[in-house]
């Protein structure tokens, strides 16, 4: 299996997933500043893939649903 790298955009569900662990995290408490510093930063990035994976697919039903539109004519 290859190895993946950090510049690799995981699928929606990695993604997903891994921002539900950093919010389990952060709520449970018990780690330093910098650890929820760390935190909140991978989070952030977590939560800005998932939107990018939910926008691409907003457009691509949109995209569908126009062309299918344009065969009903």
């Amino acid at each position: 299996m290859a190895k993946k790298t950090e510049d690799e955009t995981p699928s929606y569900e990695a993604a997903r997933e891994e921002l539900i662990e950093v919010v389990r995290r952060l709520e449970a408490g018990g780690t330093t500043l910098e650890e929820s510093l760390a935190l909140w930063e991978r989070g952030e990035l977590l939560a800005t893939v998932c939107q990018n994976w939910l926008d691409g697919a907003r457009e691509r039903l949109e995209a569908a649903i126009d062309a299918d539109a344009g065969t009903d004519r």
